[in-house]
């Protein structure tokens, strides 16, 4: 399974952004899909999951703020992040498996990453 985020960059506090994910090489409908994200100088963690019937899990730290959705004709899943703070800046990776739990503790897929920078 190949996966391509995009979607990151440079913004101000506050703002939004969306990423998006490209799926290939599977059946992406039939898998769990997450974002997970890392800090410099922190541990990678998990931001927001969606099962494949598409219901969504959003972690503490960004709930109310960060929206995960999916688009399984288009093998994409998004994740819309508003109200965006410095803490949020982070490489945020897309991720996915087959199995709910395997997608979040430890994914068998994961994508290269996207830089997101939240400058205040």
């Amino acid at each position: 399974v190949h996966l391509v985020e995009s979607g990151g960059g440079l913004v101000q506090v506050g703002r939004s952004l969306r990423l998006s994910c490209v799926a290939s090489g599977s059946i992406f409908s039939e898998n769990a899909m997450a974002w997970y994200r890392q800090a410099p100088g922190k541990q990678r963690e998990l931001v927001a999951t969606i099962t494949s019937g598409g219901r969504s899990i959003i972690e503490r730290a960004v709930k109310g703020r960060f929206t995960i959705s999916r688009d399984n004709a288009r093998n994409t899943v998004y994740l819309q992040m508003d109200r965006l703070i410095p803490e949020d800046t982070a490489v945020y990776y897309c991720a996915g498996d087959p199995l709910l739990i395997q997608t979040m503790t430890n994914p068998n897929y994961w994508g290269k990453g996207t830089l997101v920078t939240v400058s205040s």
